[in-house]
């Protein structure tokens, strides 16, 4: 009988935070196009076809972030959490990350037009992200932050791109990588957070924090979907024969 009760039980918060960094098993950084990326094996126009389709979701996260702020009624949580959306968007004359992507574009051999008109996202890239932004817009603003949890996965995935780049890629220009040095330290200022409302939202029970745990799949399945899409798009073709100007919506 005491066995049932226990396995019924909230695990505890250190408990809990395990079982969420083990879902890093699951990143999109252990996709087989990434691995491809990572070994230095993709040509340069598959890694501009990377670059054009990852655009959408970088100008989709704001949106997502903003629908966060919408649904929040907590003023000390918005406080914080808006951050991130003048992080991508930029503020006054500073540059966001959404810029600094286009220039990452631009390092790569694409024009701004290129990356900006969004005629290489591929439909289902397109789906994807659009799916991410409207689970944000539906549900409570608790379950959209535990969404973002990926980030907890993200620096190591910024800092191997730094660090490998350079010897695997040498016709990307330095200033290309501006985005991954600029996440690195935002996106550990973003896991604190997102880690402290996902904690302490979903400890009321064990159901909640299996919740928890389904949710933050559903962002990592969203994350495989699109790099499936990409390499889809990006399989031995010129990101010039992927156009989708005119692709039925």
């Amino acid at each position: 009988m005491n066995a049932v009760v226990n396995e019924n039980l909230p695990w505890s918060r250190q408990e809990f935070e395990e079982k969420l960094r083990e879902k890093g098993k699951g990143y999109h950084i252990y996709h087989p196009f990434h691995v491809m990326m990572y070994e230095g094996k993709l040509t340069r126009e598959q890694l501009q076809c990377w670059v054009a389709n990852r655009f959408y979701y970088q100008i989709g996260i704001p949106q997502k972030d903003a629908a966060i702020l919408s649904n929040c009624p907590d003023k000390e949580v918005r406080k914080q959490w808006i951050v991130r959306i003048t992080d991508h968007d930029g503020v006054g004359d500073q540059e966001g990350g959404i810029e600094a992507w286009i220039k990452l574009g631009q390092a790569v051999g694409l024009s701004r037009d290129d990356v900006t008109s969004l005629r290489f996202v591929s439909p289902g890239v397109r789906f994807a992200v659009d799916a991410y932004i409207n689970f944000a817009r539906q549900r409570p603003w608790q379950e959209a932050v535990c969404s973002s949890l990926t980030e907890l996965f993200a620096p190591h995935i910024h800092q191997q791109r730094i660090s490998s780049w350079p010897e695997m890629y040498p016709w990307i220009r330095e200033e290309g990588l501006i985005y991954f040095k600029k996440r690195l330290t935002e996106a550990r200022r973003d896991v604190e957070q997102g880690l402290e409302v996902t904690l302490d939202y979903f400890s009321q029970s064990r159901a909640m924090q299996e919740k928890a745990l389904d949710i933050l799949q559903f962002k990592l399945d969203v994350l495989w979907v699109i790099a499936d899409s990409i390499m889809l798009a990006c399989t031995d073709i010129k990101v010039e024969d992927r156009d989708y100007t005119h692709q039925p919506r």
